[in-house]
């Protein structure tokens, strides 16, 4: 008899692991996610591999995946596990990858991934849970919802114009890197015993080098679906099977083929390959800007698409880790080409950063007006927000105590014949109003960035001091 030591002895997310809680799941009464895990443990520990599994968890119901397996893991983005099995393989290509999502994440945002991911044909196996349903967020309709299912998006029923349900396992068949593609169920003995099988020859295939393995496991969902247990095991047999055919759809007989060798990681041919340097670059600046936060600084650049808000933020980010500090840059993309914001949020920490948001920015730099209207109301008390006074003329109602700049950044960029150092403009006025870091440590990063466009040297070191003099002599306009 398999023993199933892939799973951990207890649960901690229940109750630290004690009582009848610490041996239970978080699923559903007659959710199948449950018996697919039973089985991926199973074959995981039949087959020896529990040192050598990664799992990627899916955004879904099976987003707590970590907690009953013993192997590796990694949480994935919406979508996106098979993109990170993929690195998890080429990384280390003795692991086995099990990529394992629900209908909504890999059919719906995920549908590229796991495509280009099927396409490739690298040896990694995905299982696929499909409940014709939006499990983890509240039972709306999924790629898989069949015509005529109601969801909470679709309450009379899936019709013409949401377009009929997704065949995964088909499309994925039809494809030439896939070497194994079977569509599997739960509804009574002979369908799990299949589903188990299948899993394991997903995984076997993997781990003999062979290909791409596919299983899709149609499951239950009473909750969403408004059935008991038993009802639901009916309705998969009585209505997902004759629009999702039971089967195998490919099965290839594939020699071994994928021996690549572990990438080399060494610092020294990293260095070589990347034609970097060793040595540190020059500090300028002395002290932690201590009089902005005791640790950890935080700001945001916002403004339309070509204002330059992500690139003001990245030079700073590479300014403040050229002087020693932890820094990290998080872009955002909003609809700027409608007129809206996309935004960077920026941290400085003495040590550590613990979170890169920057809910409450300490310094706000704004190149349009719904920029300053979303954001300058976060701005935290006494601190500081620069905004493009070319084409900003009111201001928002600030916490108490923060000090405005208005610079005219467009028009002194456009004064100096390079409209697209505007940004540069603001990261001077940043630099004098805020001392973040000193005016060398800007200058260095900029110079740094710029040091394949030398000739553009020039005017962004022109842009940058005039930033710094629009302060110093509050210039808040050229005209």
């Amino acid at each position: 008899m398999t023993t199933t030591s892939a799973f951990f002895q207890h649960f901690d997310r229940h109750a630290h692991g004690k009582g009848l809680k610490g041996s239970t799941t978080h699923y559903c009464p007659g959710c199948g996610h449950g018996l697919v895990h039973k089985y991926l443990a199973n074959t995981i520990a039949e087959l020896g591999i529990e040192d050598r599994t990664i799992a990627i968890s899916p955004v879904g119901c099976a987003v707590f995946l970590y907690y009953y397996f013993d192997v590796g893991n990694t949480q994935a983005a919406h979508g996106r596990a098979p993109a990170v099995a993929l690195g998890h393989k080429l990384a280390n290509p003795e692991s086995i990858v099990i990529s394992y999502q629900g209908d909504g994440d890999l059919a719906a945002i995920g549908l590229s991934e796991i495509m280009h991911a099927a396409q490739l044909g690298v040896p990694i196996s995905v299982i696929f849970i499909n409940n014709a349903i939006y499990g983890m967020t509240g039972g709306q309709m999924a790629p898989t919802t069949l015509m005529g299912q109601s969801s909470t998006t679709t309450p009379t029923g899936r019709g013409t114009m949401q377009g009929e349900p997704l065949k995964v396992s088909e499309l994925i068949s039809q494809l030439d890197g896939p070497i194994y593609v079977e569509r599997t169920a739960l509804f009574d003995q002979k369908t799990r015993r299949r589903t188990q099988r299948a899993i394991k020859k997903a995984i076997q295939l993997q781990i003999e080098n062979r290909g791409f393995g596919f299983v899709e496991v149609l499951s239950e969902c009473p909750v969403h679906w408004g059935m008991t247990p038993v009802e639901a095991e009916t309705w998969v047999r009585e209505h997902l099977v004759p629009v999702f055919p039971l089967g195998v759809l490919k099965d290839e007989d594939v020699e071994p083929w994928f021996g690549l060798e572990k990438p080399d990681f060494d610092p020294d041919r990293m260095i070589e390959v990347l034609d970097a340097s060793t040595e540190a670059p020059a500090s300028f600046t002395n002290d932690f800007p201590s009089h902005l936060d005791a640790a950890d600084v935080a700001l945001k650049f916002a403004g339309a698409g070509g204002d330059g808000a992500q690139t003001a933020a990245l030079l700073l980010t590479k300014a403040a880790i050229n002087e020693g500090f932890d820094a990290t840059h998080i872009p955002s993309y909003g609809p700027e080409s409608r007129g809206g914001t996309s935004y960077a949020d920026v941290h400085v920490a003495r040590d550590e950063v613990l979170s890169p948001a920057a809910s409450k920015p300490h310094v706000l730099v704004a190149f349009n007006a719904p920029s300053l209207n979303k954001f300058g109301a976060e701005v935290a008390e006494n601190g500081i927000v620069i905004y493009d006074s070319s084409v900003i003329s009111e201001q928002p109602k600030f916490q108490k105590g923060v000090r405005v700049y208005p610079v005219p950044c467009a028009k002194i960029a456009r004064s100096l014949g390079q409209i697209v150092v505007k940004n540069v403009v603001a990261l001077g006025a940043l630099q004098e109003a805020s001392h973040v870091l000193a005016e060398d440590s800007f200058l260095t990063a900029i110079r740094l960035s710029l040091r394949d466009k030398c000739a553009m040297i020039p005017v962004n070191e022109e842009a940058f001091r005039w930033g710094v003099k629009a302060i110093r002599d509050n210039i808040t306009d050229l005209d």
